[in-house]
C-alpha cells in the first residue's frame, strides 16, 4: 500500500458535515500519470475528514480507497460501492485498496471520526458520508465538461464513468477530464434530497464479487502474518499467568543459549525472545524461569463462584442499577398485573478464537515507528503505541492487512504494543509478534460473564403490562473509554445492547450493575445483544406459552406499529411452514431481533439426541434497509448464525484464579461441520438507512434453538452455553 501525496490545485466543497477535496495531478498510482483525487479534506465544522479517496486516471480507470478493516465482511466492497453508486462510476473500471490509517481523513462517523470497524457501524457510520461525497464529486465532473463543451450542466448526465450531453448525444469519459481541468467557479452544493431515490441504484443492491476473494483463493493475499520485511526477526513472549502481574525475575540463560536466539526482553505484562524464526523463539521462550508478582486482583477470580453471585446480585430488586432504559412506571405495573415471571438467565465467558492469532510487525527508527497490523482499529493502535511505548501519534505509521477474523477481539490492539515495545528496544529491525494459540486463550478478552433477572407482568388476556430486566456484569466502556462511561452516567452500551427494542410494552425499567473482578472483558460477535435478547425471547416465548398464544401471533402483537418487523417475522415463518406438521420428534422455535437498526426474524428446526438439541435447519428473514450486496448479506446472516450456534452448543469459558482453563480447541470445543444446519436467508430490502449486518445474525440463534427444545421437552434453558444433558 502506498500513502500518495496531495499536491498542486486544490479546493474543497462541502455541505453540513460532509466535505469533498478534488486535487487535480500528482497522484503516481494511476496509470497514465495525472488524476482527479477526491477527496482530501473536510469542511472546517466538521467532526471528522473524508471517508474515502477516489483516482481517476487518463485511462478512465479508478482507484478507491477503503477505510475499514477487512475481515470477512465484505466492507472493503460495500463501502466503495457507495461512493461508486452516486459517483456514477462503471465498477468494471474500479480497482479497491486500502485507505491508508489516518483517522483525520477517514475516521467513521459512526465512531465520532476514529478508524474502528465494529459494532456494524461501517456501512451504517460511512454511509450518509460517502453517498454526498460521492454525488458531489459527480456533479463536479458534470461542470468540468459542460465548461468544456460550453453547454449548460443541466444538460448533461453521468452514466458508468461516462458523461452525456443529452441534446446531441456526445460523450466524455470521465477519464478525458483529468488533464487540463479547472476548479470551477462555484463549487455544487449537496444534501440527501438530491440523493438517488432506491428505484435508480445500478450498484447498491447488486450481487457483485467481493473484491478481496480472488487473492484469498490463490493465496496471494496478505494478511498479519504473512508479512515479510529485510532482515525481520521473530518474537514469541511469555505472558504473565494472571491478568495484571509484571515479571520481578528473570533467568534467561537456557533461552540465550538456543541458536538463532538475538535478545531477551522483559515487558509490562512478560517476557519476550527474539530470535532469527519463531519456531526457534518459541523453543527459547518455553526455558525461560520467571518470578512473577502474583498481586493481582484477578488472581482471586473464579468464574463458577463468581456467576452464582452475579445471579444473587441480578435478584436484588431493592438495589438500583445504571438505568440503561425506562419508560413508565414498572414497578407500579408489575404489582398490579394478573400473572408475574419471574427467571433468571447466566452466560458463561466465550473465547473469540479467530483463525489468524494475535500478530503485529513493527520497526523503530529514531522517534518513528512503522506497523504492520490486522486491526480493527487503527485509531486503537495508534492509540496504544503512543501511550504504552513513548511514540507521538504523528510519529506512528500503521498499515492495516487483511485479518483472518476479528470479532471483536481485534478491537483491542494490547498485541500490537507488544511488537512496538519490542521495535523499540532493537532500533532498526523489524520484528514480528505472533501469539500462538495458547496465548490467544491466555490473553483472552471474552465476552462479559452476565447473570440476568428479568420479570415480566401480564393482564387477564395475556398482554405484557410491565417489565423490568437487570444485568449484572464486568463493563466495557467503562474500561475502554471511563471518561464516556462516566459521563453517560454508567451507560455501557456494548454491554446492554439489545436490552431495549421495538416490543410495545409501556411500563418498562431495564438495568446495568458492574462488577469488577480484574478481568478484563471486551468485545464480542453480537456482545450485549447476542444474551440480551436470549434472555428476552425465551421470556416472551414462555409467556405465550402460558397465555396460550401461538409465539408467532403473539410477536406480531407486539410489532404491530413496526411493520419491518411484522414482515420479517411472517417471512421467517412463511419459509418454516410455521404451524405446518414435523417430521416425528422435531419441533420449530422462532426469536426475533431488532439490533443495530436492523430487523431478522429466526426459525429453528431441532431435535433432541442423548439429551442434547440437534438443530436441522435454520430460517432468516432479514430488513437491514438499503441493502449493499444481498449475497454478501445472506453470507453474513450464516456465518453469524452458526458463531452463535457454536457458543450455544458448548463454547464455555472457565477461570479459576484468574487463570483460564482452556487452552487451545481441544478442551474448546467448536461448532464441528456434521453439527452445521442448514441456514437459509431471505434479504427483504426496504427504503431505509442501512442498519448494522456483521453481527446480525447471531441473537436470535439460541433464543430459537431454546424455544424449539422447549416445545419438545417442556424444559425452559436459561443459560448459555447450554447444559450438556437436558
Amino acid at each position: 500500500m502506498e500513502t500518495n501525496k496531495l499536491s498542486r490545485r486544490a479546493f474543497i466543497a462541502g455541505s453540513g458535515s460532509v466535505a469533498l477535496g478534488v486535487m487535480l495531478g500528482g497522484w503516481t498510482g494511476a496509470r497514465g500519470g495525472a488524476s482527479l483525487l477526491l477527496p482530501e479534506a473536510a469542511a472546517a465544522d466538521a467532526s471528522f475528514s473524508p471517508v474515502a479517496w477516489v483516482s481517476l486516471a487518463p485511462d478512465n480507470t479508478a482507484v478507491i480507497y477503503s477505510p475499514a478493516s477487512e475481515m470477512g465482511q465484505g466492507t472493503m466492497t460495500a463501502i466503495p460501492m457507495i461512493v461508486a453508486e452516486e459517483m456514477e462510476l462503471d465498477w468494471h473500471k474500479v480497482r479497491v485498496e486500502q485507505a491508508p490509517a489516518d483517522p483525520r481523513r477517514f475516521g467513521n462517523p459512526g465512531f465520532g471520526g476514529a478508524m474502528v470497524t465494529g459494532s456494524s457501524r461501517t456501512v451504517k457510520g460511512y454511509y450518509d458520508a460517502l453517498r454526498l461525497a460521492g454525488l458531489q464529486a459527480r456533479l463536479v465532473l458534470v461542470q468540468a465538461a459542460a465548461g468544456k463543451w460550453g453547454v449548460p450542466a443541466a444538460d448533461i448526465r453521468a452514466e458508468r464513468s461516462t458523461l452525456i450531453h443529452v441534446p446531441t448525444g456526445r460523450r466524455m469519459a470521465y477519464g478525458d477530464l483529468v488533464d487540463g481541468a479547472r476548479v470551477p467557479a462555484e463549487l455544487p452544493k449537496v444534501d440527501k434530497s438530491m440523493l438517488k431515490p432506491m428505484s435508480a441504484f445500478a450498484i447498491i443492491g447488486k450481487d457483485l464479487p467481493r473484491v478481496e476473494v480472488p487473492a484469498k483463493s490463490d493465496g496471494s493475499a496478505a494478511f498479519g502474518i504473512d508479512v515479510r520485511l529485510p532482515g525481520m526477526l521473530w518474537a514469541a513472549i511469555l505472558h504473565a499467568p494472571v491478568q495484571g502481574e509484571k515479571p520481578l525475575a528473570v533467568v534467561d540463560s537456557a533461552a540465550l543459549a538456543v541458536p538463532g536466539v538475538k535478545k531477551v526482553v522483559r515487558l509490562p505484562a512478560g517476557v519476550a525472545v527474539v530470535a532469527d524464526s519463531f519456531a526457534t523463539a518459541r523453543k527459547a521462550r518455553d526455558l525461560l524461569e520467571v518470578k512473577w508478582s502474583e498481586e493481582a486482583k484477578a488472581r482471586s477470580y473464579d468464574s463458577e463462584a463468581a456467576l452464582k453471585e452475579f445471579a444473587a446480585r441480578a435478584e436484588r430488586l431493592d438495589e438500583g442499577g445504571a438505568v440503561w432504559h425506562k419508560h413508565g412506571d414498572a414497578a407500579q405495573k408489575l404489582s398490579g398485573a394478573a400473572r408475574v415471571f419471574r427467571a433468571t438467565y447466566t452466560t458463561d465467558h466465550v473465547a473469540h478464537v479467530t483463525m489468524e492469532p494475535m500478530n503485529c510487525t513493527a520497526r523503530a527508527e529514531g522517534e518513528a515507528i512503522e506497523i504492520w497490523v490486522p486491526s480493527q482499529s487503527p485509531s486503537g493502535v495508534i492509540g496504544i503505541v503512543a501511550a504504552g511505548a513513548g511514540y507521538k501519534p504523528e510519529n506512528i505509521k500503521v498499515h492495516i492487512t487483511l485479518l483472518g477474523g476479528g470479532y471483536g477481539r481485534r478491537a483491542e490492539a494490547d498485541y500490537s504494543l507488544d511488537a512496538a515495545l519490542l521495535a523499540k528496544a532493537m532500533p532498526g529491525v523489524p520484528i514480528q509478534v505472533i501469539w500462538t494459540r495458547e496465548d490467544d486463550f491466555q490473553r483472552a478478552r471474552p465476552r462479559p460473564m452476565t447473570a440476568q433477572h428479568l420479570v415480566a407482568g401480564i393482564d387477564a388476556e395475556g398482554r405484557i403490562v410491565g417489565w423490568r430486566h437487570r444485568l449484572v456484569s464486568e463493563g466495557i466502556v467503562a474500561r475502554t473509554a471511563p471518561a464516556a462511561y462516566q459521563k453517560s452516567g454508567g451507560r455501557d452500551a456494548p454491554v446492554m445492547e439489545g436490552a431495549d427494542g421495538v416490543y410495545q410494552i409501556a411500563d418498562q425499567l431495564v438495568e446495568h450493575c458492574r462488577e469488577q473482578r480484574g478481568v478484563d472483558v471486551s468485545f464480542w460477535r453480537a456482545v450485549g445483544a447476542g444474551y440480551t435478547k436470549f434472555s428476552i425471547e425465551t421470556l416472551i416465548d414462555e409467556i405465550a406459552g402460558a397465555a396460550g398464544k401461538d409465539p408467532l401471533q403473539y410477536r406480531l402483537d407486539l410489532t404491530s406499529d413496526t411493520p419491518r418487523a411484522q414482515a420479517v417475522l411472517r417471512e421467517a415463518a412463511a419459509m418454516a411452514r410455521w404451524g405446518g406438521s414435523r417430521k416425528p420428534g422435531h419441533a420449530l422455535g422462532l426469536a426475533f431481533s431488532d439490533a443495530w437498526s436492523t430487523f431478522i426474524a429466526m426459525v429453528a428446526e431441532v431435535s433432541m439426541s442423548e439429551g442434547r438439541p440437534v438443530v436441522h435447519r435454520l430460517w432468516a428473514a432479514v430488513d437491514c434497509g438499503h441493502a449493499i450486496s444481498p449475497a454478501n448479506i445472506k453470507a453474513q446472516v450464516e456465518g453469524a448464525a452458526l458463531f452463535g450456534l457454536s457458543a450455544a452448543l458448548g463454547e464455555r469459558l472457565v477461570y479459576k484464579g484468574g487463570q483460564v482453563q482452556q487452552h487451545n480447541l481441544d478442551t474448546y470445543p467448536l461448532l464441528r461441520a456434521n453439527q452445521a444446519p442448514v441456514v437459509e436467508v431471505t434479504v427483504l430490502p426496504t427504503d431505509n438507512p442501512p442498519g448494522g449486518m456483521g453481527e446480525v445474525g447471531l441473537p436470535p440463534v439460541a433464543p430459537a434453538v431454546a424455544n424449539a427444545v422447549a416445545r419438545l421437552t417442556g424444559k425452559r434453558l436459561r443459560n448459555l452455553p447450554f447444559p450438556q444433558t437436558i
